[in-house]
């Protein structure tokens, strides 16, 4: 039987997990993963890779809880192998603080990290300015390694890496037999959907390696991250903003808010801005599409639009992805029903 031919389009977390999964888990297939964009000039080697989920209003809780927890055990073996340091995964404690008591004092993924617990009072003194706060263990995910070793792991399985820009998914017939669509913003374009849309965030890396917890205003527009090689600062959110030259008085907005929230920030150096677009929607798009032209069919699996929640969710979203693909290439497998004479 015919390998099927399935091509990846865009090559950031999303689409080189989803190809990984596809080599996994679905045996007779040949993948390329095809991108104007690679590692490091992706948006997800920008993104803080921090496993806190941010909530999706178009998605039910139990899935994103599923999709949770299915990364959540994906980066955890990882974290737990010799392959941590290369793929730059980690576990790390710290502590989310809110300025009043939030309306869910335990929010849905407060099983699947470790340790989740209110903080105390004596823990509070740290943050005059909070009144309640949530202390936990979870994981941190530094994008300019783990999509290196992503990459890495669908070549050895016999994946194909091709640079090209693809202005319609046409394009891809009849070279492939479907197509797995992991744009993000490219979307737009792609798909024609307007739906998503830019949420710029700049964020900031410094050098401050006496830093070891991480802290997050529960607003999350606040954050430190401690990282492998640096500590990450943030953020901003800005809708609709497409620009991704670093903006001077952000950067010194962040700088000022996380010294507030951690003053022996003051003395960290090395201070380099960086600049992502998230690709936001209301909720992930996981769905099948066939595309049709002039007799000809295009089967396609849209999986983009994690806004700010794309490694959190990650491998979850990509198992989904993967079992949509699996029925394409049964449907095309099929044996095709036979004209009663």
């Amino acid at each position: 039987m015919d390998p099927v031919r399935v091509a990846v389009v865009g090559a950031g977390v999303m689409g080189l997990s989803t190809a990984l999964c596809i080599s996994k888990l679905v045996p007779g297939c040949s993948i390329t993963v095809i991108s104007d964009k690679f590692t490091p000039e992706t948006t997800s080697d920008v993104a803080a890779g921090i496993l806190i989920p941010h909530v999706y209003p178009d998605t039910p809780i139990h899935k994103q809880k599923q999709w949770f927890r299915e990364t959540f055990d994906h980066l955890s073996a990882i974290a737990n192998s010799a392959e941590a340091g290369e793929a730059a995964v980690h576990l790390v404690s710290g502590w989310q603080v809110f300025q009043s008591i939030p309306t869910e004092e335990v929010p849905f993924w407060a099983d699947v990290v470790l340790g989740f617990r209110k903080m105390t009072k004596a823990e509070l003194k740290k943050f005059p300015q909070h009144v309640f706060g949530q202390a936990f263990t979870t994981l941190k995910c530094e994008g300019s390694a783990y999509l290196p070793w992503l990459e890495k792991r669908v070549k050895e399985r016999g994946g194909t890496i091709l640079t090209r820009r693809i202005e319609d998914l046409w394009e891809l017939h009849p070279s492939f037999d479907i197509v797995v669509n992991c744009s993000g913003l490219g979307s737009r374009q792609l798909a024609g959907d307007l739906e998503i849309f830019p949420v710029r965030g700049q964020l900031l890396k410094v050098q401050a390696p006496w830093v070891k917890h991480f802290i997050r205003d529960g607003s999350g527009l606040t954050y430190i991250y401690p990282g492998v090689s640096n500590v990450t600062l943030g953020g901003s959110r800005q809708k609709g903003d497409w620009n991704l030259s670093p903006d001077a008085e952000i950067s010194r907005d962040i700088l000022s808010r996380c010294c507030a929230l951690e003053p022996s920030l003051h003395g960290a150096w090395d201070i380099k801005e960086t600049v992502g677009l998230r690709p936001y929607r209301a909720g992930v798009r996981l769905q099948k599409e066939l595309l049709a032209r002039d007799g000809r069919r295009l089967p396609v699996v849209h999986h983009y639009g994690h806004g700010s929640g794309g490694f959190s969710m990650h491998w979850g979203t990509a198992l989904e992805a993967t079992r949509l693909l699996k029925e394409c290439v049964q449907a095309l497998r099929a044996p095709a029903p036979k004209s009663k004479m």
